[in-house]
């Protein structure tokens, strides 16, 4: 079952904590869940220090999750960069603005220089701006 998130979200890590605990995600449930904290959290116009912190933790997660979900596979990692890098250069979108994009600067710069893959999360959240299917830049 997920959660609800509220509209506005509490400020310090562990009032975040009793939102929604940072645990290891064991199924789709868990994954929703925290998608959704990370989602929200990622929306925010300015966040305090310790929703960076909780984000981070909810995002590396979710990236453990997806790692240990799906095999890595170069060739579809290179060609959801390629195609990561076309949109952006269509938007004269940066690193930087993608970074933003997805609620953590230096990710932007990362992804593209292939040093962090595109979590589920990220993938729907560039889905959802570039209006395509998230599956281009999450690859199975």
């Amino acid at each position: 079952m997920v959660t609800r998130v509220p509209n506005t979200l509490p400020t310090t890590f562990e009032d975040l904590c009793r939102l929604h605990w940072p645990r290891p995600i064991h199924d789709a449930g868990d994954y929703e869940n925290t998608a959704e904290m990370v989602d929200r959290l990622a929306l925010l116009a300015k966040r305090t220090e310790d929703q960076d912190d909780y984000l981070e933790a909810l995002s590396t997660l979710i990236e453990k999750y997806d790692k240990d979900l799906f095999v890595d596979d170069e060739r579809g990692a290179g060609a959801a960069i390629k195609t990561l890098r076309y949109l952006m250069e269509g938007q004269k979108l940066s690193a930087s603005d993608l970074g933003r994009l997805m609620g953590n600067r230096p990710l932007g710069a990362a992804i593209l220089r292939g040093e962090r893959k595109i979590s589920r999360a990220n993938s729907q959240v560039l889905g959802n701006h570039f209006k395509v299917n998230p599956a281009l830049f999450f690859q199975p």
